[in-house]
This record gives structure tokens, sequence and C-alpha cells, in this order.
């Protein structure tokens, strides 16, 4: 079985990965403009990625993967203000 890397992606990677958050950011800015609420967007694209996830690497692994988030997001890895 896959499992999910957290370890730091090479470039190869990181530029494939900026691409798909442009596309997924221009999908989500859509919905949107189009008056769908920002939380259920935001909702509807998680639900997207853990079902994308489950598929590729399994219940466990994805499990296992998302056990980080807490700590990730507590420590700023998805704020995109400045923080003081």
């Amino acid at each position: 079985m896959q499992t999910i890397s957290q370890s730091a992606p090479i470039e190869a990677d990181v530029e494939e990965k900026r691409a798909a958050l442009s596309y997924v950011s221009e999908a989500f800015a859509e919905g949107c403009l189009d008056g769908l609420d920002g939380d259920c967007m935001a909702q509807a694209a998680l639900f997207a990625a853990f079902q994308e996830l489950v598929m590729t690497y399994g219940e466990e692994a994805t499990a296992r993967y998302a056990e980080g988030f807490p700590d990730r997001i507590r420590g700023g890895a998805f704020t995109t203000t400045l923080q003081h």
C-alpha cells in the first residue's frame, strides 16, 4: 500500500502542486462569484480532496495523513495573511 508523503517535495512536484492549487483556487473563486458560500465551497473542496486521497492511498493512510493537520493549521501552514 502507498503512503502519503509529508516530506519536502522535489522541485517538479512543487511546481505541479502550485499549478493544481491555482486551478482549485480559480474554481473556488468562480463558485463564490456564482453566489455559493465560501464555507460551503471549502467543505466541498475538502470532501473532494479526501475522497481522491482515499481512492489513491486508502482510508488508513489518508487518516494518518490527516492527523498532522491540527499542528500544521496551528503552526500557520495554511495562513496567507501576515502574522504579528
